[in-house]
């Protein structure tokens, strides 16, 4: 296990230099591209065995999934404070505070699962959430850190492409340190060695420099919050990014509880359904860039409904494994087009002397909102089961084809009344 560990290291190292070769980009990208993946697999280590440990160390099994909706909700509630701490004392400065709060999260995680306490690891959780909120921040870093805006979607692309060894690392690492440390439900070392990942991201973005900051950002007086979010287009930018992320958390966190606990597949046929979904989140970002050259955003935000539609229908069908890691992998490319598309088009309903306000209440509303959705499919799969995690996630799936819709119908319009062309 540890050495599939130093393997998905080392695979990130080369990926990143034959990238950086191959596009001309800005030193902070490639920092980011490395450091990110590192303190990124904390999330799917507390989705992976979130649930399955809280489920032990838990009074009530229906509050397994607790831990990881305070995880989202750490990441909504420190959106504000990251943007505004990036805002008044420079994104780097933001980083490692963020990586600071991670590292002494993961640390109580660890006494938590040593000592059994589950209230203890639910605080860790949301410390974790919170330092994650810094780490959500990233993309917006790695967009101000260049001044083409064509570049955008390309940067988008190659960091959501580092979050495939996030998929790997992080289910890796619960597995790896299971058994470390004596703890009465295992996962202790688990933590232990995501410790380690964080230092190592902190030693690596010491080489990183503060964006260059965009001289517009002085130009026209900043418009209330009220006016911006009205805005068609920052509209369907948030409600795209956030049903998107809402379901795929929606289901995703359901789907380990369901498998191993309830099923009874084995907890590696589980990993591999979890690995294989968050791998699916972000390998397809080797291709969104020459997607959205040809397919344009709206193509992209048609498709990735349309593929909910259709996990909605696997997820319908049966509870064998190929059943979950075929809707789980659809779930994660149809996320990926979402959150890609929304994350692409917010930028275009702000002026730059707007961007830290505007970007804090699109984080707050969006990792809110799958907070809320995480905590629910807990509640949801222990008092119905999971015929009906999938069954309630359909409206929602419908309310995104009428925001398509309304996108495809609207585009021309929306363009001409870009703030930058007003």
């Amino acid at each position: 296990m540890l050495t599939n560990i130093l393997i998905t290291i080392t695979l990130l190292l080369i990926t990143a230099f034959i990238l950086s070769r191959v596009f001309t980009l800005p030193r902070n990208i490639w920092l980011l591209f490395i450091s990110q993946p590192l303190v990124m697999s904390a999330s799917p280590i507390i989705v992976f065995i979130g649930g399955i440990l809280s489920s032990k160390m838990a009074n009530d099994p229906s509050l397994a999934t607790l831990p990881i909706t305070l995880m989202i909700l750490g990441v909504a509630a420190g959106s504000i404070p990251a943007a505004m701490l990036a805002k008044n004392k420079g994104r780097k400065f933001a980083v490692y505070t963020g990586l600071s709060c991670s590292l002494i999260a993961v640390i109580i995680a660890l006494f938590s699962a040593k000592m059994a306490l589950f209230e203890l690891f639910c605080f860790a959780s949301l410390l974790i959430g919170i330092g994650g909120a810094f780490t959500q921040q990233l993309r917006f870093a790695a967009i101000e850190s260049s001044l083409n805006k064509d570049d955008v979607p390309k940067i988008l692309s190659i960091l959501m492409l580092s979050g495939v060894f996030a998929a790997f690392l992080g289910p890796e690492v619960a597995v790896a340190g299971k058994d470390w440390l004596n703890s009465p439900y295992g996962y202790a070392g688990s933590f232990l060695l995501l410790a380690a990942l964080i230092i190592g991201a902190m030693i690596m973005m010491l080489a990183f420099k503060n964006p260059p900051i965009n001289t517009s950002e002085s130009v026209g007086e900043p418009r209330a919050l009220n006016v911006i979010v009205k805005q068609p287009t920052f509209l369907i930018a948030i409600c795209t990014a956030t049903i998107g992320f809402a379901l795929m958390s929606y289901l995703m966190t359901a789907t380990p509880i369901s498998m191993h606990h309830m099923q009874g597949h084995s907890l590696q046929e589980t990993k591999w359904v979890i690995q294989s979904h968050i791998a699916a989140m972000y390998i397809p970002s080797l291709f969104t860039p020459w997607l959205v050259k040809y397919l344009k955003l709206k193509g992209l935000m048609l498709i990735g409904t349309v593929i909910y539609a259709i996990v909605a229908l696997i997820a319908l069908s049966g509870h064998e494994v190929m059943h979950y890691w075929w809707a789980l992998i659809l779930l994660g490319i149809g996320w990926n087009f979402l959150f890609l598309t929304g994350t692409s088009l917010l930028p275009e309903s702000y002026h730059a002397s707007e961007r830290h306000k505007v970007q804090a209440t699109n984080d707050f509303i969006l990792f809110g909102f799958q907070a809320a959705g995480s905590l629910l499919a807990g509640w949801v799969l222990f008092n119905a089961g999971w015929h009906w995690v999938v069954v309630t996630s359909m409206p929602f799936i419908l309310v995104l084809f009428t925001v398509v819709g309304f996108y495809h119908k609207h585009q021309k319009k929306l363009i001409v009344n870009h703030p930058t062309n007003n």
